[in-house]
C-alpha cells in the first residue's frame, strides 16, 4: 500500500493517519483467536492487570520464535499494509519491529494509558534519534465509552518533552508528561482526537505525539495490537540494563515486504 503525497503531508503535519477497516473480519478473527491461545501462556511475555490477573499485553507476536510467536501477527507485521508505508513515513527502505505488543482493555475495569510520548521511554532504551513510527490495529471497535486512544495533533513537532516516571497508576511503569505542563500544551493546540473505528481500521502514528486512553467503561473487552518499526540504522546503542528483548528487540535484520495473504496455512475459520 503506497501513500499519497497528502498523505505524507498530513502525517508529518497532525502526527498521525487513520485507515479504516484495512484489514478483513475474516483477518480479524483469526488475530482474536491467537490472542486467546497467547494469553493462556505463563510467560514474562504476558503482563497482567493487578488484581484481576487478566492479560493487559501481549509482547513479541511478530517473531518465529519464542513463546508468544504467531505466525498470523508476523504475516501481518510484513505485509504490504503495513511495512510499505512505514518505510514510506520513515524514508527508508531497511526497517525492523523495535516491538509488538497486543494491548486489552477489560471490560469495566480495563484501566487508563497516561497521556505520554512513546519515545519517552524508547529514548531510555538508548534509541538516538524519534525517527520510528507505529501501526495500531483494532482488533474490537474502538469508541469513547470504551477507552479509545487519544492523539493531540500536532504535538508530535514538540519535539521529546521533559516527562515523569509513574509507577503507581497502572501495573505498567510509563514515562509520563507533568500535568500542567500538559494543560499548557492542551490549551494551545487543537482538542485531543478520538481514534475511534471498526475492528480491522489502522492507525499510523509518531513517536513524539502526546496520547493517552481512558478507562473501558463498556461491557466488553478491547483488543488492540501496535507494531513499531524503527530504521535498522537507528537501533538503540549499549545502556546499562536494558530492557528484555521482547520489548526492545536486538533482531535488527532489515524487514523485506512480505505476502498480503497473512492468513496463508491457518486453519479455516469455523463456519
Amino acid at each position: 500500500m503506497r501513500l499519497s503525497d497528502e498523505q505524507l503531508a498530513r502525517y508529518h503535519r497532525d502526527g498521525f493517519l487513520v485507515f479504516p477497516e484495512l484489514f478483513s473480519p475474516g483477518e480479524v478473527e483469526a488475530m482474536k483467536r491467537e490472542l486467546q491461545r497467547l494469553e493462556a501462556i505463563d510467560t514474562d511475555h504476558v503482563v497482567r492487570e493487578r488484581g484481576s490477573g487478566s492479560a493487559k499485553t501481549l509482547y513479541r507476536v511478530h517473531e518465529a520464535d519464542g513463546p508468544t510467536a504467531s505466525s498470523p501477527f508476523r504475516a501481518a507485521g510484513q505485509s504490504p499494509r503495513l511495512l510499505e508505508p512505514a518505510q514510506q513515513l520513515l524514508d527508508d527502505p531497511d526497517l525492523y519491529i523495535y516491538h509488538t505488543k497486543c494491548n486489552r482493555k477489560a471490560a469495566i475495569d480495563g484501566s487508563i494509558w497516561q497521556w505520554h510520548q512513546d519515545y519517552g521511554t524508547w529514548m531510555h532504551d538508548g534509541t538516538p534519534e524519534p525517527t520510528l513510527t507505529t501501526a495500531m490495529i483494532m482488533l474490537d471497535e474502538a469508541s469513547e465509552a470504551n477507552g479509545c486512544l487519544y492523539f493531540i495533533p500536532g504535538s508530535h513537532r514538540l519535539g521529546l518533552l521533559d516527562a515523569e516516571l509513574d509507577d503507581k497508576t497502572t501495573s505498567y511503569k510509563l514515562w509520563v508528561l507533568p500535568k500542567g505542563r500538559l494543560i499548557e500544551i492542551m490549551e494551545q493546540s487543537p482538542e485531543p482526537v478520538a481514534i475511534t473505528g471498526k475492528p480491522g481500521t489502522v492507525a499510523f502514528f509518531h513517536p513524539t505525539i502526546l496520547h493517552g486512553s481512558g478507562h473501558n467503561m463498556s461491557r466488553r473487552d478491547r483488543w488492540q495490537i501496535y507494531y513499531v518499526y524503527n530504521r535498522v540504522a537507528n537501533r538503540p546503542r549499549d545502556v546499562a540494563n536494558p530492557r528484555p528483548d521482547y520489548v526492545r528487540s536486538t533482531n535488527w535484520t532489515p524487514l523485506r515486504v512480505g505476502s498480503d495473504d497473512i492468513l496463508a496455512g491457518q486453519p479455516a475459520l469455523a463456519g
